[in-house]
């Protein structure tokens, strides 16, 4: 099984998946519903780079990914927070709600990516979120998932670090003022949230942080901490392949790098 990883991820870094996965080898099956909604006028622009990426994204993508749908939208959606792709991720999101991601889920997504992008990067995501609930008759606001107080957050928020990365986060918080904010707002405000699982979390946030690029060394955490919950080094690259076509080469790639580095430490 890990020989088999290595020559997949080396495969990826040498560009060549194309090649071994060629059009005859991927299953009319295997087209999704996040197909890329071109305008006409760029249909008509650039048929040839519709034609090829579509497939790509759609066809060849999902063949070599082999996620389920719930765990795929909750990937590219997280991906497309963290790349800033607020067009595309209006476009997934009305397909994922038809197609069993519910609304708390998608809200915890972007409620949850506050935390790694900022609300700067995070609101007019927001905006989407609520506008296409609208439109789909989704009353809001939807039923709280809170679980914490103002008075007991940070307290909850170090139980749930320790619980996520170990005993050595109890007093992380005291160090200084950013541990405390992690404590209290990061994981007191939102891990600890209902809606979602820690297993969830945790992939949403591996896809946060892939997709912003620049931030390995957070990600190598939080890559050990998707280990710890079961998103095992197989399932993280499965999620790699199906979130390149929305942040690039570049990015999965350093992406794949952390996930062999954790693996092999591990």
């Amino acid at each position: 099984m890990i020989k088999c990883k290595k020559i997949f991820l080396s495969a990826l870094i040498v560009g060549i998946v194309s090649s071994t996965f060629g059009g005859s080898t991927i299953s009319e099956a295997a087209v999704d519903k996040t197909e890329i909604h071109f305008d006409s006028e760029i249909r008509q622009a650039d048929p040839d780079f519709v034609e090829r990426f579509n497939y790509f994204s759609t066809q060849e993508v999902s063949s070599l990914g082999k996620l389920e749908s719930r765990t795929r939208y909750m990937s590219i959606l997280s991906a497309l927070l963290g790349c800033q792709g607020v067009d595309e991720f209006k476009s997934v999101l009305n397909i994922a709600l038809n197609d069993g991601l519910s609304p708390v889920e998608a809200k915890e997504i972007v409620y949850q990516a506050t935390a790694y992008l900022g609300i700067g990067r995070t609101k007019p995501f927001l905006a989407v979120t609520n506008e296409v609930m609208k439109s789909k008759k989704i009353n809001l606001p939807l039923e709280s998932q809170s679980t914490t107080t103002l008075e007991n957050r940070r307290e909850k928020g170090t139980a749930k670090q320790v619980e996520l990365f170990g005993e050595q986060y109890q007093d992380f918080w005291k160090q200084r003022d950013i541990n405390y904010m992690l404590a209290a707002n990061c994981f007191g405000d939102y891990y600890t949230r209902t809606g979602l699982s820690n297993k969830d979390r945790e992939l949403i946030t591996f896809c946060f942080i892939a997709a912003q690029g620049g931030c390995e060394p957070q990600l190598i955490g939080h890559t050990a901490a998707n280990f710890k919950q079961g998103n095992d080094a197989e399932f993280l690259t499965n999620v790699v392949t199906e979130i390149q076509p929305y942040i690039g080469y570049p990015r999965s790639l350093n992406a794949l790098a952390v996930i062999k580095q954790v693996s092999e430490e591990k």
